[in-house]
């Protein structure tokens, strides 16, 4: 059912407020240009708490028109408003990466709070559609190019401590988590909140580098039981 504007919600909650007040701003200051707006995240989940961001996207009618996307605070309350028109996030539901598993959630929970056409709805629906024409080769394809990523990210973090570069090992290692992480999403069509939620759902958060390394050798396996190993010949190379 399309959203009814100024129906309320929250109860007074502080960060629903102003998700209203932003949309109803951006409503009033391109009236010929907003087709929807909408939030993700943990708003949409009913799940934030007093420090949670408020993720908000407004969908135009045509590209390049509208707002400009901006991350601002407002009354106390962290903004982080995407702008996009609605032709390309229609391709982007009909497409499919390695961030998938990050990316799927706003398509599937964004809550609308202005969409009298019920655009988000047909979002929903189109990327569900996409997801049930796709063939397994397809996330399996997709896991090993994460994999690749997560396992030279893992390199480089064995590399950097051998050089006590422990702050930029790290980073490194966090990279390979999340990469690993979306491993596990592509191959089982799990989808996560946000990065956090990836490595932590996957039981990657606290993995060090010898646990990780294990983790990526036991996917490497899962891959070339696929029909997707990550070691081939260079005659091999483009199959």
């Amino acid at each position: 059912m399309a959203a009814v504007w100024g129906e309320g919600r929250g109860d007074g909650n502080p960060r629903w407020v102003v998700a209203e007040q932003v949309a109803d701003a951006a409503r009033h200051r391109y009236p010929a240009d907003v087709l929807a707006v909408g939030v993700h995240g943990s708003l949409a989940h009913g799940d934030d708490t007093d420090t949670s961001d408020v993720d908000m996207i407004v969908v135009t009618y045509r590209p390049g028109s509208g707002p400009r996307p901006v991350t601002r605070r407002v009354d106390g309350v962290l903004v982080d408003l995407s702008v996009i028109g609605a032709d390309q996030y229609l391709q982007h539901a009909r497409t499919l990466s390695t961030s998938w598993p990050l990316a799927a959630d706003r398509y599937m929970t964004t809550k609308p709070i202005h969409d009298p056409d019920a655009w988000l709805e047909r979002l929903r629906d189109t990327h569900l559609s996409r997801l049930a024409d796709a063939r397994p080769a397809e996330f399996s394809t997709l896991a090993r190019e994460a994999w690749c990523r997560a396992a030279s990210a893992h390199a480089r973090a064995i590399r950097l401590t051998q050089w006590y570069d422990t702050d930029t090992a790290m980073l490194m290692i966090g990279e390979a988590r999340l990469n690993a992480s979306m491993v596990v999403g592509l191959l089982s069509r799990t989808y996560f909140r946000n990065s956090a939620d990836a490595v932590k759902r996957t039981g990657l958060a606290g993995a060090d580098m010898t646990e990780l390394g294990s983790v990526l050798r036991a996917q490497s396996d899962d891959l070339a039981a696929r029909g997707r190993p990550v070691d081939v010949t260079v005659g091999e190379f483009f199959d």
